[in-house]
């Protein structure tokens, strides 16, 4: 029922889809929200947080071009589901969580899945990553009131910068692609997100 519903939506990759149906969502959610874990709908975490609803994640994997060779900045660890997907279509992931907690939990859903080919950062996720750089395809699970620039300089020639851009309570998904002499946005429709926390993006 849920990949009829991404379908139907768009999301019509089917290695996307593949790898949303051999992540169990379930592992992702708190234990009491287990029977909630496949609507298509985002639901609460720990720290105040929040895991995407399947569509979002499917979309934003999708518009971001992954393939076995793609290497991969994820902007968010968060519950380390998309993380999870992201692990299945790319070669490797390097993921920035700016709370510990998460990162923490996100590390321990991964392992017992036997997922290995990531590597989870703290720190503040406007500013990247740089010893992984340049990257293929750099997805940010926040919203930012701008691009940041840091983000821009890490992104490889031909790759491309999935992110939420507006304001705290309302968003734009945009898509950025790096061409050997500039870059090229495209706005993929209104979207809402929890803020980029960072002197980069938004205050506390």
């Amino acid at each position: 029922m849920l990949k009829r519903q991404l379908v139907s939506r768009g999301v019509r990759d089917r290695r996307v889809l593949a790898a949303m149906a051999a992540i169990p969502r379930e592992a992702f959610v708190p234990p009491e929200l287990n029977d909630l874990a496949y609507e298509d709908r985002p639901l609460p975490l720990e720290a105040g947080q929040s895991i995407s609803q399947p569509y979002i994640v499917g979309f934003m994997v999708q518009e971001a071009g992954i393939n076995r060779r793609t290497r991969v900045l994820e902007i968010g660890t968060g519950s380390g589901y998309q993380t999870a997907i992201l692990a299945r279509l790319a070669q490797h992931i390097w993921s920035v969580e700016r709370l510990p907690e998460l990162s923490r939990l996100a590390a321990e859903r991964l392992r017992e899945l036997g997922i290995h080919n990531c590597t989870l950062v703290r720190g503040d996720g406007a500013l990247g990553y740089r010893p992984g750089a340049p990257y293929d395809a750099i997805i940010s699970t926040a919203a930012s009131p701008v691009v940041p620039g840091e983000l821009l300089l890490e992104l490889a020639v031909g790759g491309r910068l999935v992110l939420p851009v507006g304001g705290r309570e309302q968003q734009d998904l945009i898509v950025i692609e790096r061409l050997e002499n500039g870059f090229e946005e495209r706005r993929k429709g209104p979207c809402r997100f929890v803020p980029l926390i960072s002197p980069e993006a938004f205050e506390p």
